[in-house]
């Protein structure tokens, strides 16, 4: 009697034990439930990572049958948005679709931020990247990389590069191209890309990384001239322009990444489920015509290769930061 009554004794703990291990993946299984969904964008609206985020979280919220509403809540260079959906309940009700700026780059320039960038997330999928174009005033004498280079150091602290911002990633490819040519230049920082754009078509600054679909247009009619791309492969659209590696540069292929964060410790069936439905959103071919006239190349993937593009840009853009001794401005 002993012996069948310790059995049934451990059966009903191995059952109780299970039943709790058990319910929160049922639970899971209900999600979403028809509740909102609510998707972080840490910029204001109209730029690429809020009008694509839109148009993919649409199309998921259809897929879940329920609404997934964007909420812009900009500021600080995106880490307010962040920060926000860091200290959401991670039930999968609050996402942050971000970019590289917040998750890889502004957390070295701010100081101590009340999240942390990478502990303080799951990543669950990539949404797209954005080549850069070196380029260059049609009026300037400059037609080859290895040109602007030689310039920067024969008249070290003379030439100037525009970006849209201290902390933005074209700030850190201007920086990059310093620390790894040991030319000089000065960086000057505009409130946007498109300012900055024009002061480089007026030549106020001799050249600046530019986003492939902004600088393209000024490419072709001739007022801008490219000297590289920073991708991995050369543009369709600027065949005959050459990536940094092929002048000489290996280790300079830079992308802006974007996109979309879980709260830390929500469940993986979850991050498995939006990402999911994300990469088959990024197939629609309507997101890939707007992704195309964005000039985002969709991606898509699981969530660990998002988790690795991630360390690695942080430890790479922590690198220029603290060997640049950059300031946030």
């Amino acid at each position: 009697m002993t012996s069948l009554h310790s059995i049934s004794r451990r059966d009903l703990l191995a059952a109780i034990g299970a039943s709790i291990a058990f319910g929160p993946a049922l639970a899971q299984d209900n999600w979403p439930k028809g509740r909102v969904i609510t998707w972080v964008v840490p910029y204001p609206p109209g730029g690429s990572t809020d009008v694509l985020g839109r148009n993919a979280a649409q199309r998921v919220g259809g897929a879940l049958g329920t609404n997934v509403i964007v909420d812009n809540k900009p500021g600080a260079t995106g880490t307010i948005g962040a920060a926000f959906v860091a200290k959401a309940t991670p039930d999968g009700y609050t996402l942050l679709g971000t970019s590289i700026g917040p998750q890889a780059i502004a957390p070295h320039l701010m100081g101590k931020l009340s999240y942390d960038p990478i502990a303080g997330f799951e990543p669950v999928v990539t949404i797209g990247t954005i080549p850069h174009i070196l380029v260059v005033g049609a009026k300037q004498p400059f037609h080859t990389v290895a040109e602007l280079i030689a310039a920067g150091k024969a008249r070290p602290g003379k030439l100037a590069f525009a970006s849209g911002g201290n902390g933005t990633i074209l700030q850190m490819q201007g920086e990059l191209l310093q620390q790894r040519t040991g030319a000089s230049f000065i960086h000057v920082p505009y409130k946007g890309d498109t300012p900055a754009l024009q002061d480089t078509l007026g030549e106020q600054v001799q050249f600046m990384f530019a986003p492939a679909a902004a600088a393209l247009p000024h490419v072709q009619a001739g007022k801008l001239r490219a000297l590289a791309v920073t991708s991995s492969a050369r543009l369709s659209a600027l065949p005959d322009v050459p990536v940094m590696a092929e002048v000489g540069l290996s280790d300079f292929v830079v992308e802006q990444w974007q996109a979309v964060f879980a709260p830390a410790k929500t469940p993986a069936v979850i991050v498995q489920r939006l990402n999911q439905e994300i990469n088959a959103a990024l197939k629609d071919p309507a997101v890939v015509a707007l992704a195309d006239k964005l000039g985002v190349t969709l991606v898509g993937g699981s969530p660990a290769q998002l988790a690795a593009t991630q360390k690695a840009d942080f430890a790479k853009w922590g690198k220029v930061i603290r060997e640049g001794n950059i300031q946030a401005g």
